[in-house]
Parts: structure tokens; sequence; C-alpha cells
């Protein structure tokens, strides 16, 4: 499965500012309902601009390596 989509065939990418989730619904309901609405987690748009989630396995958290870009 291509996480990343490159051309214009494949599905439109959705604009995170488009998903609402219901605050009062269970944990497991509103994260199955934010993935129901974002249809790819780990690709989506935001304010125009397209975002790529991406996981390394070195355990080095995201703030970790925002602030090695800081120094």
């Amino acid at each position: 499965m291509n996480l990343y989509p490159s051309n214009k065939t494949e599905r439109p990418l959705v604009d995170i500012s488009t998903v609402a989730v219901d605050k009062s619904l269970p944990k497991e309901e509103r994260l199955a309902e934010y993935v129901r609405q974002i249809k790819n987690p780990y690709c989506f748009t935001c304010d125009g601009f397209t975002v790529h989630a991406s996981f390394t396995s070195d355990g080095i958290c995201m703030e970790n390596r925002i602030q090695g870009i800081m120094k």
C-alpha cells in the first residue's frame, strides 16, 4: 500500500481542518472516527501544506528531533 499519494489519480488528501471528532465518545471510538475521516493518518494536508508523518526505529521522539534542529 502506498501511504503517500504521488499523483492526481489516487484519492485526494484530506485537510485536517475538516476533521471533527466528538470528544464525548470513548477513546477507541474517537480514534476510529479520526482515522475514518482523515483516511490516511500518515499523509494529509494542513493549510495547503502536505504533511507526511513517519517514524524511525531509533526511538528518538519528535520533540527531541525539533530541539536538536533548534540548537
